[in-house]
């Protein structure tokens, strides 16, 4: 006999087992989709990035080439930081949080992973102390690199390029038009350089797109209440914040942290 507790059977192990069983298929399921998307993502033409971007950070002036570093694969996040805001986006932040720990395994495979906004490099600087991380963050201001990747935006009226978005107030973002929301959208942009030194843009994703990367999304999905949104926008905007702003400190003494 079942019992119904919050709307959910309590089953015996026996019948539990079975019914784990067949949401296994459909994990698995998921699983080949998604290694054939990777694959089909892989197979995607490239275009030769033609312009000469500068960046600033810790290291000073380095081009787009230079970022790579040793390696010949580059992921920029297109971390949300305006030239005028105080500090990052709290929602960037939630990504940047799980940042440092895939960095050192990405740095010894081929791939070097950083940040890239337009925020001045002193306050790049001072936020990343802020929140501890030690990731490569640079800054793109003076730079078309935001724009041209569509993570940037001028305001309506002040001198978009397309005269007719401009007054209708839409943007280019996830490779569509949406209205006017903010002067700077997150997003993921993936690039290789081959041996003659030539830059190819391979990938960019944007909006829902970079969830895979979001680690504490991958742990909520495993629990009974999943993401629990349950905000006036029914996202992460409704409970995250900088991570050094919760009233529960990060876990590392007795009690879970209390």
């Amino acid at each position: 006999m079942s019992t119904a507790i919050m709307d959910h059977e309590v089953l015996t192990n026996a019948k539990w087992i079975e019914a784990r069983k067949e949401l296994l298929k459909k994990e698995k399921e998921l699983t080949r989709q998604r290694e054939e998307v990777s694959r089909l993502r892989r197979e995607l033409p490239w275009e030769k990035v033609e312009k000469n971007y500068v960046f600033d950070g810790p290291c000073g002036k380095e081009t787009l080439s230079d970022l790579f570093g040793t390696n010949s694969q580059l992921i920029v996040y297109h971390f949300m930081f305006g030239p005028e805001w105080s500090e990052g986006c709290p929602f960037c932040s939630f990504r940047a949080d799980g940042m440092d720990g895939a960095e050192i395994h990405l740095r010894n495979h081929d791939v070097t992973l950083l940040a890239v906004s337009r925020a001045p490099y002193a306050k790049i600087a001072a936020f990343k102390e802020r929140m501890g991380w030690k990731f490569k963050w640079v800054s793109s201001l003076g730079s078309d690199f935001n724009f041209d990747y569509h993570v940037s935006f001028q305001k309506p009226g002040q001198g978009s390029a397309d005269e007719h978005a401009r007054a209708e107030g839409q943007i280019e973002y996830n490779y569509g038009t949406m209205p006017f929301f903010s002067e700077e959208m997150p997003g993921t942009s993936v690039f290789y350089k081959d041996e003659n030194g030539d830059v190819f843009h391979t990938y960019s994703s944007y909006a829902r797109g970079g969830e895979e990367q979001l680690i504490a999304y991958s742990y909520l999905d495993l629990t009974p209440k999943g993401r629990n949104e349950t905000g006036p926008r029914r996202d992460l905007t409704g409970w995250v914040k900088h991570h050094d702003t919760y009233e529960t400190p990060a876990a590392g003494s007795c009690c879970g942290g209390h």
